[in-house]
């Protein structure tokens, strides 16, 4: 079941028939289509679609935070995530200190 949705899902977005303008909002349609779920997917799910995009980095972080808030990820997991989903001109300049950040909390 879940393959199909997916496919078309995926057919419904290449056609721009489908356009989420948050995480949430998908995440709300997958619920409607499967049930909630356990809170640590739903958060596991809804950590890996977040993007910086047009956030400034201060509210990105708040959201990131929130996401991964009893997504039960251990702190190197969460800061490759946080790195993944960052914008890529700040992500560059990350990568680019001399000690690379171990926590989110930093």
């Amino acid at each position: 079941m879940a393959d199909i949705w997916k496919e078309n899902m995926l057919e419904d977005l290449e056609e721009e028939l489908l356009e989420y303008e948050t995480a949430g909002e998908f995440l709300t349609d997958l619920k409607k289509e499967f049930g909630k779920g356990d809170k640590k997917t739903v958060k596991v799910t809804e950590l890996k679609r977040l993007k910086q995009g047009g956030r400034t980095m201060e509210e990105f972080v708040q959201k990131f935070k929130r996401a991964a808030r009893d997504s039960r990820y251990e702190e190197r997991p969460l800061v490759k995530e946080f790195k993944r989903e960052m914008n890529g001109i700040i992500y560059q300049k990350l990568m680019e200190l001399e000690q690379q950040p171990i926590s989110i909390k930093q």
